[in-house]
């Protein structure tokens, strides 16, 4: 009788984490180290030289889903990192995207009501990813849930740095989103937004609303701004000074009228500088395009000015 040997060869922890990290959905694209990282859905919108310093403060993350921005923080020396998230960690959004979808060929609009009944999960399927990627890294970042909009913020405490990435225009209440923001930071905030820029009105301040699920099919956009609104929202929320910059330029297909949204699904690839353009409703030529915005708070006790 022949003997036959069989090699087999050993599965390594990092085989079995990529494994783990492959089996659901991310957000986020994270680096856990040693080769294994998570294939996210979004591309990264602001890069590390476009962000404060982080060395030494104290930063809170609002809408951190699977904490890339957070983690990132926290490598860069942060002193304390906050993880805050609510809707993306525990809304059902398969289920919810189902019902979207229900919608949009009944047309007829949701009922954004349903978000905390019919598809809020206890469990927090949403933070999977977060805990995975923390366990991951050892870190330390400290997770949060809690709707921003709502919250109690006494007990949340102020901030160094506080980040609002991709989060104003899901935002029933930009303003006073952005008011809420100033409240919780005590020297710079950090604003990405989809935003629009319109042919022939470059210095007008003008918000596009979207109430039925025209800007990507993504019935949770609301308010697109342009460059001119976004400066003065933050100036309105006291911020004596801002800086801003552009993010990459995107097209609109043909079939889908407006500016553009989270979703990259419907978007062609980043257009060239030279013709980074789609057509409003109204057939008026722009430029659609992430933008980042960073916003220094008051000094204490200062504020907007009012007159009289």
């Amino acid at each position: 009788m022949r003997s036959v040997a069989i090699a087999s060869e050993a599965v390594t922890p990092n085989q079995d984490l990529q494994a783990e990290v492959d089996s659901f959905a991310w957000f986020h694209s994270i680096d856990l180290g040693d080769g294994v990282v998570t294939r996210g859905l979004s591309e990264l919108q602001l890069r590390e030289d476009q962000l404060p310093g982080f060395a030494g403060k104290s930063v809170l993350d609002i809408g951190a889903w699977d904490g890339y921005y957070s983690f990132l923080a926290e490598r860069n020396g942060a002193s304390r990192v906050v993880a805050l998230d609510h809707y993306a960690w525990g809304v059902d959004i398969e289920a919810r995207d189902a019902y979207w979808r229900k919608c949009a060929e009944e047309g007829v609009l949701p009922h954004h009501e349903r978000d905390a009944t019919d598809f809020w999960r206890a469990d927090l399927p949403g933070r999977r990813g977060f805990e995975l990627a923390s366990r991951a890294l050892n870190s330390q970042v400290e997770p949060i849930v809690a709707d921003f909009t709502t919250a109690d913020l006494g007990p949340l405490g102020t901030y160094d740095v506080v980040l609002y990435l991709g989060v104003l225009y899901h935002m029933k209440e930009p303003l006073t989103c952005l008011e809420r923001v100033r409240a919780v930071t005590n020297s710079v905030a950090v604003i990405e937004t989809e935003a629009v820029h319109l042919n022939g009105l470059d210095h007008e301040s003008l918000l596009q609303f979207h109430a039925g699920g025209d800007v990507q099919t993504d019935f949770g956009n609301w308010f697109i701004p342009t460059i001119e609104a976004l400066k003065g929202l933050c100036r309105r929320r006291g911020s004596p000074e801002s800086r801003w910059w552009p993010g990459r330029r995107r097209r609109c297909r043909p079939r889908r009228l407006g500016v553009g949204g989270r979703s990259s699904s419907r978007c062609s690839a980043p257009a060239p500088a030279t013709s980074p353009r789609c057509r409003t409703k109204r057939g008026l030529p722009g430029t659609r395009a992430r933008l980042g915005l960073s916003s220094r708070a008051p000094a204490p006790g200062a504020g907007p000015r009012f007159g009289h």
